[in-house]
């Protein structure tokens, strides 16, 4: 299995940064192998009309994707979980159900997704005010 994100040009984007604070829990911590970092998505600011946290993972050209990881800070966790995939627009691809735990978890897609644009939505958290946590993301061919 290759690492996609080390083989080919990406951009990320994320919903939220925990108090816009990108020199301590930007996105770019999912990426440098560290530990002891991670990207920290900010709270909802209603948790009940709040919009859903997101990843997306916006590659120059189309990729296949098999597989995933994701590693959560327990408490912190994504649930009601989907993989939209596309080129500018997306659409949903596959839920996946992540567990509230801190290891690292893989998800095995049922069939290959070919894109561009790979988008992790999620819906809610395992925390009261919506945040997520994300020491680790790979996608893998």
């Amino acid at each position: 299995m290759t690492c996609l994100l080390t083989q080919h040009k990406f951009e990320c984007r994320v919903s939220s940064v925990l108090n816009k604070n990108n020199r301590s829990y930007g996105k770019n911590y999912m990426f440098d192998n560290s530990p002891d970092t991670c990207w920290n998505s900010d709270a909802f600011k209603n948790i009940f009309q709040g919009t859903p946290q997101w990843i997306i993972i916006n590659f120059e050209q189309e990729c296949e994707v098999n597989s995933f990881e994701i590693e959560f800070q327990g408490g912190f966790a994504g649930k009601n979980c989907h993989l939209e995939i596309g080129d500018k627009d997306t659409e949903v691809f596959e839920l996946f159900y992540p567990e509230d735990t801190n290891t690292l978890q893989k998800f095995y897609l049922k069939t290959p997704a070919k894109a561009k644009l790979f988008k992790f939505v999620f819906n809610e958290s395992t925390d009261f005010f919506g945040r997520i946590i994300i020491y680790k993301l790979a996608l893998y061919s």
